[in-house]
């Protein structure tokens, strides 16, 4: 695992239509809409925000974060809106002993199901795997987010398994999660598929 290609430079990826980049407190407004929604995190392990200095506050732990290295989280922006925030999408728990690292996402609600999740996951899919050289990406899902499990299957995750109340979620209690993953090898088969059927 190459973590200087994660921890270096904070890393800007980017698709025809969007930008995963640094979220800074000019983003204060647009990261403020999103945690102040409760829908936003029916299915997510975080208590929505809603008081605007606590937000901010949080911009900054995301720097700190990034700094020991322990987790990055870039905003998901809209190349033709105006480079508009319209989601958050992290990576953590970087395991260099197994080569495996966690990834989590979630969306303003305006920008529920044109895709955004689908394509953001795709970019850092690749990130992971073509430039920090991950063995593993992993993911756990709440398992009655069947939108969340649909963009994990559509970028090659499978399903593994469910652990029963084996996690404590704030705002949730102590849940069920299933858990869905990549490897290395099922990304290189699947890029040679579409190759290959192009």
């Amino acid at each position: 695992m190459n973590l200087e290609m994660v921890f270096g430079d904070f890393p800007v990826l980017e698709s025809a239509d969007l930008v995963l980049r640094k979220i800074e407190e000019i983003h204060l407004q647009e990261v403020y809409a999103i945690y102040d929604n409760e829908n936003v995190f029916e299915y997510c392990g975080i208590i929505p925000k809603h008081n605007i200095q606590t937000v901010s506050k949080m911009i900054g732990h995301f720097d700190r974060d990034y700094h020991k290295k322990s987790r990055v989280k870039w905003g998901i922006f809209q190349k033709n809106q105006s480079n508009k925030l319209v989601g958050i999408i992290e990576a953590m728990d970087f395991n260099q002993k197994v080569n495996m690292v966690s990834i989590g996402y979630f969306l303003a609600e305006d920008n529920w199901g044109k895709g955004i999740a689908t394509q953001s996951v795709c970019i850092l899919v690749k990130f992971l795997f073509e430039e920090v050289n991950v063995n593993r990406i992993q993911a756990e899902v709440m398992p009655a987010n069947e939108v969340s499990k649909k963009v994990l299957l559509k970028n090659g995750f499978m399903k593994e398994g469910l652990l029963r109340q084996a996690s404590l979620w704030s705002g949730k209690g102590v849940i069920d999660l299933e858990i869905y993953s990549i490897l290395k090898d099922d990304y290189m088969h699947n890029l040679n598929y579409m190759r290959f059927y192009r």
